[in-house]
Order: C-alpha cells, then structure tokens, then sequence
C-alpha cells in the first residue's frame, strides 16, 4: 500500500481534496477551490487562450471586466450527451478536459505539499448524476477520464454521502444505524449505513450499506427558484410583445427558462438569439425590462447577478428578511425576499419533491423513522432552513448531526480508501 492517497470530491460548487496517510491512517491535509473556470480572451490571434481556476478565476474574472469565458457548475455537463466539446480562444475542450482542469490544480497543490506524485486517488461521485441511467453512466465515463488527464492512474469510485459516513465514523463510540443525506450544489443524495467504530477498520464494509439513493435537485436548483421568482420579471417575463396590432403575445419562455440556468445562460448569447431579443424589445415598445435583458445577456453579467441571489440565499440561513440588490450597466433592482415567501413559494415544490423522494427511499427500504438512530447532514446546502426543518419534523432535532458541511464528504472519500485494499 502507497503511502499517500487523495480522496476528491468533485463538486458544483466547491472541489477538495484529502490528503490521506495511509501509515498513520490519518488525513493530512485538505485543499478546497470553489469549482470555476475563466479563460481570459488571447490578445493575439492563434495565441493559447489562459485559464485560471478557483478564486483565481473568480479575480481575472472581474480584473478583465468580465470579458472571457467564465464556466461554473461543470459538474452539470458530465451527464449532458448533447455537450461534446466546446470551442474556447484556438482549442476544443471535451467535458472530461473540463473537469480535468479543477482536477489537475488540486493535484497540483497536494503533490507540492508533499514533494511527491500521487497517482491513487478515490473519486467521489453523487448516487445520481442523472436519473437517466446511460447519461449517468456517461458521466462516471467523462469524470475517469478527467482523472487519467490529471495524472491519476489507480482510481476508485465511492459514493459521496458514502464518504461522509465515514468521516462521521471517526466520531461516534457505538453503532448506529445512520441516515446520510448530502445536499451539494446539483443533488441530493441520500444513503443509509451501519455505523460502528470497530469497524472502521475492515476491508469490506458492502454489508452495512443498506442503501442508497437521491434525486437531481440541489442548492443551484434554489438559486434557480429565486431567479424565477424575483429576478426574470425584471427582465421581461410578463410583458407583452405586439407583432401584430391587437394581438399581444408574451415574451418566448424560452429567454427566461434559459436566464435561470446558469449553464444555459449562454444560449442566450449567440447572434440568433439576440436579434430576437432584440425584437421583442421593439415590439414590447421599448419596455425598460426587454432592455435589462439584452444589457445582461451583452454584458456577460449572469455570473455577477447569481452571486446576489447566492448571497441572499445563504443569508437566509441565519436572516428572516434579506435584500436581493442588483445596480450595474442600467439595470437596478432591488428586492426583499422573507424567510416565509422562501420556503412557501419559491422554492417549496423543490422542497416538495426532496421530502416525496426521501419518504419513498425510505418505505422501499423497509426502513420506519423511528429506526434511524442520526441523521447525518452534509453539504452547503443542508444549511437551508426550510430543507433543515423538513428532517427536524420528520426525525427529530435530537437526531440531527453534522460535521464539516463543505469538506466532510473528501474527508470520508480518502478515509474509503482503507476499506478498498
């Protein structure tokens, strides 16, 4: 057995990874980048276009006046068929090239830490990437090969919420029967798992994992609730365009459906799509909400706008009442969004759809509420209080638990690999 392994989680939002020491059966060191890319437009024909990753994409970014290509929630475009590459500055970037480029700068930081080359690694991946099971497949494809380009050569698949059981075993002094739910960026899944800390040892753990599920919805599905809510009627949903005197018709659905989406985003920058905004702002009589949406789209500034809502959103983890503020290139808004309208509104048919799943696993399971001993909770996400509150009413606060929200799950990833040689 080598004597480092990582364990990598690989996320929507964030990516980290754990330095494992498998001697002293220790994690070392643990490296976290928020999961972004920018590449900066060459200043030169035929010159290789930059990228940086992280919060360094995040500041060349801004430093550039938002003029690149900037790509967040890659995660999301592994399982997608219809994305087979994608032309940026003079080269085509596949998904899995993507992804190796987060990847790689995490290598990159723990191998200098050690002054070695890791090649081992243990991958976490969500119990679904897609609830269509060849474009899951698909996915678990392009996130190997992501891998392989980074440099790894022995590589292991381990669910996430599996990782986080076991970085919560490291905790407990009996055993218990463990309901792991791992809220990230793009899913939520869910696995249950006989816990013990004599067994934390054993090689083979596959007869305490009772089960696992989850389903697509997670945190960017919120920030999409909000932008649907609060932001697309500042950008023209419900005005009326006139083709016809007399016959006034919406604006296509389509513009604010892909306005929501931040990878969809893009759809909206092509010279088709602006020419038909372009219309609509024409035939909406020049309505002031038709001219936001072309100032977005041209300006590049979906990325600024979803930050807003992202703040909003995490400020009402521990804020009854927050303001959703957006002042840049002409467009001002300004909006309040209660703790109440949050849960009963704007996101409650995500929220509907997580409980439904969740009581569905259970029942398939054969597994009573009463059964489960903690409810262990993972993930940026989880910190939602309205999706907190579905599990105090449904098992108890007393059962709640949680640990590292944002690096559990690559904690427990490399802790995995003790239990796969």
């Amino acid at each position: 057995m080598q004597k480092y392994v990582y364990g990598i989680d690989f996320g929507t939002s964030n990516s980290a990874l754990a330095i494992l020491d498998t001697e002293t059966r220790e994690a070392v060191k643990l490296f976290t980048v928020p999961s972004l890319l920018f590449f900066q437009e060459p200043k030169e024909r035929g010159e290789f276009t930059k990228v940086a990753v992280g919060q360094d994409a995040i500041d060349q970014y801004v430093q550039n006046r938002m003029n690149g290509r900037f790509m967040k929630s890659i995660k999301k475009v592994l399982p997608n068929k219809s994305f087979v590459d994608t032309r940026i500055g003079n080269r085509m970037y596949k998904a899995e090239d993507l992804v190796a480029l987060i990847l790689v700068h995490l290598k990159t930081l723990a191998d200098e830490f050690l002054s070695e080359n890791v090649k081992t690694a243990v991958i976490g991946r969500p119990v679904v990437f897609d609830e269509d099971a060849d474009k899951d497949t698909l996915a678990q494809i392009r996130l190997e090969k992501a891998a392989r380009i980074a440099g790894f050569e022995e590589i292991h698949f381990q669910l996430e919420p599996i990782g986080a059981a076991f970085t919560y075993e490291r905790e407990i002094e009996k055993s218990e029967l463990v309901l792991v739910a791992d809220f990230g960026g793009g899913t939520s899944d869910f696995s249950l798992m006989k816990l013990d800390p004599e067994a934390k040892s054993l090689v083979n753990r596959k007869s305490d994992i009772i089960g696992q599920g989850g389903i697509y919805i997670g945190g960017d599905n919120f920030d999409s609730d909000i932008m649907w809510h609060k932001g697309t009627p500042h950008f023209g949903r419900g005005v009326k365009e006139e083709f016809t005197p007399g016959k006034p018709l919406d604006l296509p659905l389509s513009y604010f459906q892909n306005i929501c989406s931040w990878e969809k985003m893009n759809f909206l920058d092509t010279l088709r799509m602006k020419l038909n905004i372009e219309k609509s702002y024409q035939y909406s009589g020049k309505d002031h909400r038709v001219k936001n949406l072309q100032t977005l789209v041209a300006e590049n500034l979906g990325y600024s706008f979803f930050k807003e809502i992202e703040k909003a959103k995490i400020e009402l983890t521990h804020e009854e009442n927050v303001g959703l503020v957006f002042r840049n290139h002409g467009i001002d808004i300004e909006e309040t969004i209660s703790l109440l309208e949050f849960e009963n509104q704007i996101i409650a048919q995500n929220l509907i759809k997580i409980e439904a799943y969740l009581d569905s696993f259970l029942l398939e399971k054969g597994i009573l509420k009463s059964d489960i001993d903690v409810v262990f909770m993972t993930g940026g996400t989880s910190l939602i209080k309205p999706l907190n509150q579905i599990f105090k009413n449904k098992f108890g606060s007393e059962k709640l638990k949680s640990g590292d929200n944002f690096n559990s799950v690559a904690m427990g990833l490399a802790y995995s690999y003790l239990n796969l040689n």
